[in-house]
């Protein structure tokens, strides 16, 4: 693992309450969204705007509030925009996922419809992963979205089984429905009382989820001390979590039986001992930092307030073959890490006076 300080940045904004997500509007401007259950524009000056109206209500405690967006891909012409989030119900509260129209003069959502929500409710203020993804196929926008979904950590052991939401990566059609291909949508399936939104299973508290040119999905995860993940995503899979784990418990202690790799489960691609507690996650598609960071994955790390750039073994696939830390001086939690489509790398920082950033060269 190696140090840089190759990099440097510039605040584009500052003054963000624990912003958590961020996407790039076709007119230069910011959307971002706040923990405690803001929407913002940004612009290109800095300038904070005032919260758009229109969005649900949103369970803003612990690690929840309103948490990652997506644009959909046709924003330019339909104004959609994905969001998730904590929500308050019987039984407690979970992750949701909604839509909304963003009005022309970007002041607030109208047509919010709820998508998606995370089954069962429970009382707990951790663990809501959310990471969303609208699904891709031969570079085309393909009708589907991914969520992420932590396992609420008082219910871990509920990432196993698959009569639940807890753990898992769902996939969905944009009207909310399970699409008929997804592994357990089928009869057989169904008759168990597995759900059929559910993608993969076995998962953590999901903090980063990618699609990578050929369509496969990289999914990053917190683990408890110890044991962060990078995943590679197929259909069905079982991912271990609690059964194996490369992490401890807080404290010390063995996690269950203590062991890193059990049959019928999938080997993380690579992880992190000790927890850098990993959070937004993107790969580098431009030129900006040289022809040799073309393919790179940028991640954030909450614990450490640094950028890693992971080095991998092809372009956009195969395996890290290694680290290198950035930006360690920065000083505060990176939240999200994204590539703006003039190239460059932005971050957002998970503070009270939260700072929006342009990553640049030396």
């Amino acid at each position: 693992m190696g140090h840089a300080e190759s990099l440097r940045t510039e605040t584009v904004a500052q003054g963000l309450e624990h912003p958590w997500a961020l996407a790039f509007l076709p007119d230069g401007r910011f959307l971002v969204t706040e923990r405690p259950g803001r929407l913002r524009i940004v612009d290109a000056q800095g300038r904070i705007g005032v919260p758009i109206t229109g969005l649900p209500r949103v369970d803003a405690r612990g690690q929840g509030g309103l948490l990652d967006l997506q644009l959909d891909s046709e924003f330019a012409d339909n104004r959609l925009i994905y969001f998730c989030y904590a929500e308050a119900g019987e039984g407690g509260n979970s992750t949701a996922l909604a839509r909304a129209r963003l009005s022309p003069d970007g002041s607030q959502l109208t047509e919010l419809q709820v998508l998606f929500r995370q089954q069962p409710k429970v009382q707990s203020s951790a663990h809501f992963g959310c990471r969303i993804v609208e699904g891709q196929r031969n570079g085309k926008a393909d009708g589907t979205l991914y969520l992420a979904l932590g396992e609420r950590f008082s219910r871990k052991e509920d990432a196993q089984t698959l009569n639940n939401h807890h753990g898992k990566v769902i996939r969905i059609l944009k009207d909310g429905k399970a699409p008929a291909d997804n592994p357990f949508a089928t009869p057989e399936s169904r008759k168990t009382g597995a759900l059929p939104e559910i993608w993969s299973y076995g998962h953590r508290n999901p903090q980063g989820l990618v699609q990578a040119p050929d369509g496969r999905l990289w999914e990053m995860e917190h683990g408890p001390q110890g044991g962060d993940e990078i995943n590679l995503i197929a259909p069905a899979r079982n991912y271990g979590w609690p059964v194996i784990t490369y992490g401890e418990n807080y404290g010390g202690g063995k996690i269950g039986a203590g062991i890193t790799t059990q049959a019928g489960m999938e080997q993380p691609l690579y992880f992190w001992t000790p927890s850098i507690a990993p959070s937004g996650m993107a790969f580098v598609s431009s030129q900006r930092y040289g022809k040799d960071w073309v393919g790179n994955l940028g991640v954030g790390s909450l614990k450490f307030g640094y950028l890693a750039r992971l080095e991998l073994s092809a372009p956009f696939a195969g395996t890290v073959l290694r680290e290198t830390q950035h930006l360690q001086s920065l000083g505060e939690r990176v939240r999200d890490v994204r590539q703006g489509p003039d190239g460059w790398l932005y971050l957002l920082t998970d503070h009270p006076q939260g700072r929006l950033l342009r990553v640049l060269p030396r």
